[in-house]
């Protein structure tokens, strides 16, 4: 049985190893012969990241209308027939709650950028089959979103050139990234 000192010698050595360790990977990492590097193709397949400016937001264009239906057929059953009742993530409303003793971090209340709300649908819904929405469908579902949380008019197209800008409620509550884009 391990006693009080020497599991204290066994983190100290654990600590002394992983610290070891961290500095020690600032280099390269051994390959240990398994694997093999990515094709440029491959890493483009999955970068699909969307930032705030709206680079990587891909072509095409939705509407609230279209987007109704989309929500109806994909979300409603985790979200409710509004986006206000659940099971899951409440999508709408909320705007002013943040300061009160019961906050609602719904899209239009805590969302900082419009183009998040495109990049998290494509990426992660439905939960069910996440990247399986075409951009078509993934634009209608952000315009009917912003139209029910009341942050575009109904007959808004949103696309590549409008949706990053739409001036989020939140927005001036985060503080910007300013590392800038990897080369």
């Amino acid at each position: 049985m391990a006693t009080a000192r020497s599991r204290l010698a066994i983190v100290a050595l654990v600590g002394a190893v992983t610290l070891g360790g961290a500095r020690a990977g600032a280099e390269q990492s051994p390959t240990f012969g398994v694997g093999r590097a990515p094709k440029p193709g491959e890493l483009q397949a999955i970068d699909i990241d969307v930032t705030p400016d709206g680079h990587g937001l891909l072509p095409g264009a939705g509407t609230a209308a279209a987007g109704q239906d989309v929500y109806t057929r994909r979300c409603e059953t985790c979200h409710g027939p509004t986006g206000k009742e659940g099971p899951q993530d409440v999508l709408v409303g909320g705007q002013g709650s943040l300061a009160t003793s019961r906050p609602q971090k719904t899209i239009g209340s805590y969302w900082p950028y419009a183009t998040t709300v495109f990049d998290y649908i494509r990426r992660a819904m439905p939960p069910d089959a996440p990247n399986s929405l075409s951009n078509a469908e993934v634009y209608n579902l952000v315009a009917f979103l912003l139209v029910q949380n009341e942050l575009v008019p109904q007959d808004a197209v949103i696309d590549a050139t409008s949706l990053p800008k739409v001036k989020m409620p939140a927005h001036d509550h985060f503080v910007p990234d300013t590392r800038g884009r990897p080369k």
